[in-house]
């Protein structure tokens, strides 16, 4: 009996596949994947053949995604990403010590704590690259379960089935102001005091901003902040022009608090908003020697410079 024909799928097709999804349209694809149209039409028909189902629909302003389309996408890149940590390996094994890490991290932690970390650790290892995301806990987490990010450093993520913690230290969020400011000169604030004067804060979709209406709601204060981002730039210099008051880990400002120009004043009473800066990577996947460098490297830094919980 003769062997029936079937399709076979391929890597170049997955990748055109994953390249489709992203711009939507062919003749993006073709040429961010420099080919021609045809290879990417070609591609795509591979990958309908074999999972006997049409993946896009064509239109006149580019193709969308069939229901089928959404599944293999849903599926596709992170597959594709796997492969590309297993060639990380591989290289590892040939010796190699070069390569690209991904950090996911929250924009509280990228000043105070991983841009010195990561300008300390490229003097070390000059073949290594690095590409870092500001996100939030949530994003961060995803990016490292779905092989996006290598490691998450997150404020405010609290435990997920898939992520190993590394470290954990404890982060209090105080009053940051302006150092002309009236309240700069206390040696600490009252929520009612706070309450009283104009704040930036992030908006509610924010872990760090629901912690922060749930402090004032305790003390039956209800806040409406003047200024609502989540950009932590935007956050400093509001308070560096005196506009508003933030609520911020007194880390994130210290250079500003050493030049003189923003004060930081605690919560009367220890009623700051308190949480855990985490280094984690995801559970069961084998960092590649440039995340693994890196991770050890973080551990180490954030040791030093922060108190330590235990992160198992």
């Amino acid at each position: 009996m003769a062997p029936i024909d079937t399709p076979s799928i391929n890597m170049r097709a997955l990748l055109y596949f994953d390249e489709l999804v992203r711009t939507g349209s062919m003749r993006q694809a073709a040429d961010n994947l420099d080919v021609a149209p045809t290879a990417v039409s070609r591609a795509i028909e591979n990958l309908e053949g074999f999972f006997g189902a049409a993946l896009f629909e064509r239109h006149s302003r580019g193709v969308r995604l069939t229901p089928a389309g959404e599944l293999l996408a849903e599926r596709a890149g992170r597959t594709l990403r796997e492969f590309d940590h297993v060639h990380r390996l591989i290289d590892d094994l040939r010796g190699l010590e070069r390569g690209r890490v991904g950090l996911y991290a929250s924009g509280a932690v990228v000043a105070s704590l991983l841009a010195p970390a990561l300008a300390a650790f490229s003097l070390a290892h000059p073949r290594l690259s690095y590409h870092v995301t500001i996100a939030s806990a949530h994003e961060a987490t995803e990016a490292v379960i779905d092989a996006r990010a290598d490691i998450a450093v997150t404020l405010f993520a609290g435990s997920l089935a898939g992520m190993k913690p590394h470290f954990r230290a404890g982060v209090v969020y105080d009053a940051v102001m302006a150092a002309g400011h009236p309240l700069a000169g206390a040696g600490s604030v009252s929520l009612a005091a706070l309450a009283a004067e104009p704040l930036v804060m992030p908006d509610p979709s924010f872990a760090a901003r629901r912690a922060m209406d749930a402090m004032f709601a305790a003390d039956g204060l209800t806040v409406t902040p003047l200024f609502e981002t989540s950009s932590l730039e935007v956050q400093r210099e509001l308070v560096l022009t005196g506009a508003a008051i933030a609520l911020l880990p007194a880390g994130t400002v210290e250079r500003e608090r050493r030049a003189g120009t923003m004060a930081v004043a605690p919560i009367a009473g220890g009623r700051g908003v308190a949480t855990d800066v985490e280094l984690c990577v995801a559970e069961g996947r084998q960092p590649s020697f440039a995340a693994a460098c890196l991770l050890d490297f973080l551990k180490a830094f954030m040791a030093e410079t922060m108190i330590a919980a235990p992160a198992g």
